[in-house]
């Protein structure tokens, strides 16, 4: 996607991506990160933060379960703004939302991205958005799919937690910027999904957004044995993938690093003591 800060259009762009996605015969959709806005001031994007309750459903949450619901097809919403109940900044939140329309699963960015980029633009997240603290895998049928949103993936340490709980594939929605991106998002993406033997769904923001920003988009589904198996060229675009658990259970038999891991890591407290 090409997200602007004009929730409407965006979320007109979701309804006919999703629609043409089902026709395409997807099962399960993956959306971007700040996929219903992006480039929005502060105070805009809070004023548009949403509660997760049901019963008083915002018009993102909303569009999503409807959605799922009219296509029959699992929608993850890579990132949105979630209401605080403490007052503080909204949170950056990925959501599963079933094919019947129900929110199963959510995710709170953990990773903020406090950042100064080589082309001159700096980022601060953390000013903004609150960050979230718990690992989230959801059950999907036969998918347990970890969770995470874009700076995340610098932090192999989240996946591996997503693997000891048992994920086969590993979501990754985000709007990484296009001098980061270039060098980085790819050989990221292909680590976690070797090093988890795990699918990699990526879906990306692209191109020019309010305020100067630009993303590098190149969405990208890539297999356990890191083999990217569909990628999304320079523009908006859909990009399909199969996931096959055969596969996957194949490549986790022949070579079982999961199983071969010898190095755990347990964080100490010293106690200091004053004379």
């Amino acid at each position: 996607m090409n997200s602007q800060d004009d929730l409407a259009a965006n979320l007109a762009i979701v309804r006919s991506r999703v629609a043409q996605a089902r026709q395409g015969g997807a099962t399960l959709v993956v959306l971007p990160e700040n996929f219903a806005l992006m480039g929005a001031s502060e105070e805009t994007r809070a004023s548009y933060a949403e509660s997760l309750d049901a019963s008083i459903r915002g018009p993102i949450l909303t569009t999503l379960a409807d959605l799922a619901r009219q296509h029959g097809v699992i929608v993850i919403g890579g990132g949105m703004p979630e209401a605080s109940t403490t007052n503080q900044a909204p949170y950056n939140t990925c959501v599963v939302i079933d094919s019947h329309g129900s929110l199963i699963a959510k995710y709170r960015k953990i990773h903020l991205f406090d950042v100064d980029v080589s082309d001159g633009q700096t980022y601060r997240e953390s000013a903004s958005t609150s960050p979230g603290s718990d690992v989230v895998v959801a059950t999907c049928g036969d998918l347990r799919i970890g969770l995470s949103i874009c700076y995340d993936v610098r932090f192999p340490e989240l996946y591996r937690k997503h693997s000891e709980q048992g994920a086969n594939v590993l979501v990754v929605p985000a709007a990484f910027t296009l001098m980061t991106g270039k060098d980085h998002w790819r050989a990221l993406l292909q680590a976690r999904a070797i090093e988890n033997q795990c699918y990699v769904l990526a879906a990306a923001q692209w191109g020019t957004h309010p305020k100067g920003r630009t993303t590098y988009g190149k969405s990208m589904v890539v297999d356990p044995w890191g083999d990217v198996i569909a990628q999304a060229p320079e523009r908006e675009e859909i990009i399909f993938g199969d996931l096959n658990l055969d596969h996957l259970a194949r490549i986790r038999q022949r070579l079982p690093a999961l199983h071969h891991r010898k190095i755990l890591l347990r964080r100490t407290t010293k106690k200091l003591v004053s004379e």
